[in-house]
């Protein structure tokens, strides 16, 4: 079976911040997001806003990425490309 390339470079456990982290973020409609743990904000756009709200509510990456494709009407590679590449800013940002 051939692996995606981000079932290669990570582990599925540590592409997103843990699962706490992510429910502790507050999250408003416009995008507005704030860390209360470490206490920086950001703004994330609607995919963004949807893919964290997503997360939250304990989605793990094979689903996220089914949503995603089928929301999105995109293909898996660009999903898969497109998430890694969230999940990469997030954990800076909730670093």
């Amino acid at each position: 079976m051939n692996e995606l390339s981000w079932q290669k470079e990570h582990n599925k456990t540590d592409l997103f911040p843990k699962m706490e982290a992510l429910q502790q973020l507050a999250l408003n409609d416009s995008g507005f997001v704030f860390d209360p743990v470490n206490g920086r904000s950001f703004t994330a756009n609607s995919i963004g806003l949807f893919l964290l709200k997503t997360l939250q509510k304990g989605a793990d990456l094979d689903a996220l990425l089914t949503i995603v494709v089928d929301e999105f009407d995109v293909d898996m590679r660009t999903a898969e490309r497109d998430i890694t590449e969230f999940a990469g800013q997030l954990r800076k940002l909730l670093a």
